[in-house]
């Protein structure tokens, strides 16, 4: 016989079944509120999408209808607010159904608990309610654990639902300015943040307290433009006598169109009189390289085997990520994971695999070049790292796991005036690396959702930005400080661009601004009226914002916005145009253009 004490060792039997009852009872309630979510969602699409193409198709009638579109964008907000906020009800109540669940299992636990401690009065009773009360709990358990997986089952096809229906809304105009919005925060394995695994080639290169140059040319020491957005990766390109009219419709200013054989959402990149692209399909993966002069198709050389067939929305296809050379060769990387050199001959050096990336939108990191080595940014659902290749080889340099979520954005390089540092930006951080290692130099936590928008870095200060996050300015030193932050313009795929004085975002929806860049006090903001995916560049105190219908807008890089020219190319873009002296660069959905005077 137990004593007084045992007895009430964890409180009355009361108490538990009371807190097992409540538990039940609330854990019913959301399992039935889920279902009914999902009713919901089938029945009266929050999205939506036919309100908003009706409201667009009024619009293309009267473009000059300012009061429609502000009401377009208004219910364009308002739906994507509804997207994030259903998402968010759906990830609630599954902890909220877990955690119900959990407190209902805890006190029937405790409660049979107390009945093996109790004093035993007759054994045949024992016996009969033992039967009766294993039956019971038999069914309850039972009905009790469909009736779980069927609400969760509901849930989880709510948030798929959801993800098809708002991802239906991302492509041109067809009926929304918000484009290719993130599908809620996704939970992926705890890394650490510092775990730098170094080959035995890490012995060959520099030492950490002596860093190594980023492994391209010097802004002014030629006319190249190896990788995405420029030198570096900030999008700021050190070129002269720019040309800033021109029309793809009629030829002028058009010093040659070259046909391209597979779609690629990537930029191209440019080293002397060389230009090279990638393209892909769900069946083949290719790298074109042209000649600079004529348009030229020289060589195309096919990665990969076709085999693997990854998942990817038309917004980001299988060739989002753009190529980086080094005048040696070009490097390549595709949704698959298939990542491969190709000399300026068009003959293969090596290839990899280096695993399917998970995620829900397709792999669109592009490469850099630091310290001599490749860097590629390989944040996936199943594995987040960055990590550095011989570019002789293709072997793993070193390789840093990152504690972050799923993202899209890009490494720059860049020198802080006393050491080069790689530094990227994905939920929770924008951290640093050494080039020379992998080790990580340094982190802020200052970004959520999922990634897509790059950095931009200027006179010290790294700056990120992210839809339903924020913008944040960073001041570098021996400790980083954030120096700023604001939540007014956010982009969820343009990268932002920044000089010594000023900083500026576009949106998705057709937005843009100028900040300070040292107090985040902002100066303007204009309307472009046109869905943007390609990140602004400024070229000779010039910025050129390519919007999606092809139409290039030029403005002055000032606190005064001034609008310079809007030349068209005719062709639908996604992607950000390259620039050497007296040419740019512009890639359509189907055609890659050459611009000059």
């Amino acid at each position: 016989m137990t004593t007084e004490v045992e007895q009430n060792k964890w409180g009355s039997n009361r108490f538990w079944s009371r807190l097992a009852i409540v538990s039940g009872i609330f854990a019913l309630l959301t399992g039935f509120l889920m279902i009914a979510n999902y009713i919901q969602v089938k029945k009266a699409d929050p999205i939506n999408s036919a309100v908003v193409t009706s409201l667009v198709e009024r619009l293309n009638e009267n473009p000059a209808d300012s009061a429609l579109r502000n009401e377009i964008r208004t219910l364009d907000l308002l739906t994507r607010k509804a997207y994030f906020t259903s998402q968010w009800q759906i990830r609630t109540g599954g902890y909220f159904l877990l955690a119900a669940v959990a407190l209902v299992i805890i006190s029937l636990q405790v409660i049979e608990y107390r009945k093996k401690v109790a004093p035993v009065l007759s054994s045949e009773t024992e016996d009969v309610t033992m039967l009766q009360n294993k039956k019971a709990r038999k069914y309850i358990v039972i009905g009790g654990s469909i009736f779980l997986v069927t609400a969760a089952a509901f849930g989880f096809l709510s948030s798929n639902d959801l993800a098809d229906r708002f991802g239906s809304l991302s492509r041109g105009e067809e009926s929304s300015f918000a484009q290719d919005v993130t599908a809620g925060d996704i939970e992926v394995t705890d890394l650490s943040a510092n775990n730098a695994v170094i080959t035995e080639e890490e012995s060959q290169t520099a030492s950490e307290n002596t860093l190594a140059d980023p492994g391209v040319a010097t802004p002014e020491g030629n006319d190249n433009f190896p990788n995405f957005r420029g030198i570096g990766g900030t999008g700021i390109a050190s070129k002269r006598n720019i040309p800033v009219s021109w029309d793809g419709a009629s030829g002028t200013n058009v010093l040659w169109k070259a046909k391209l054989p597979l779609l690629g959402h990537n930029s191209p990149v440019i080293w002397g009189d060389r230009v090279f692209a990638t393209g892909a399909s769900e069946a083949s993966r290719e790298v074109y390289c042209f000649d600079a002069n004529n348009g030229k198709l020289l060589w195309t050389a096919k990665v990969g085997t076709g085999v693997k067939k990854p998942t990817v929305t038309e917004e980001t296809g299988y060739a989002a990520p753009s190529a980086v050379t080094d005048g040696k060769a070009v490097y390549a990387i595709f949704s698959t994971g298939d990542i491969a050199a190709i000399d300026l001959a068009g003959n293969k050096l090596w290839e990899r695999d280096l695993g399917m990336p998970e995620n829900h939108y397709g792999y669109a990191s592009s490469l850099m070049l630091a310290g001599g080595n490749l860097i590629v940014q390989y944040d996936q659902q199943n594995v987040q790292k960055i990590m550095a290749l011989s570019v002789q080889t293709g072997k793993t340099i070193w390789n840093t796991n990152r504690q972050v979520k799923v993202s899209w954005s890009s490494p720059i390089v860049v020198n802080t005036g006393n050491r080069t540092e790689i530094i990227t930006v994905a939920e929770p951080y924008v951290a640093a690396y050494n080039p020379a290692n992998g080790q990580e130099l340094w982190k802020i936590e200052c970004i959520s959702g999922e990634v897509g928008p790059s950095l931009a870095y200027a006179n010290g200060i790294v700056f990120s930005v992210n839809d339903y996050s924020q913008l944040t300015a960073i001041k570098l030193g021996s400790q980083p400080t954030i120096l700023w932050s604001n939540n007014e313009y956010l982009s969820d795929i343009p990268s932002p661009v920044a000089t010594d004085k000023y900083l500026f975002i576009a949106t998705s929806y057709g937005s843009a601004a100028c900040y300070d860049a040292l107090t985040g006090q902002k100066y303007w903001e204009h309307d472009f009226g046109k869905s943007i995916f390609p990140s602004p560049m400024i070229v000779e105190n010039k910025v050129y914002l390519m919007d999606m219908t092809g139409v290039m807008h030029i403005f002055n890089a000032d606190k005064e916005f001034k609008l310079i020219g809007e030349p068209k190319l005719g062709e639908y873009t996604a992607c950000t145009p390259a620039f050497t002296n007296g040419r740019i660069y512009l890639k359509g959905e189907d055609n890659l253009y050459c611009i000059g005077k």
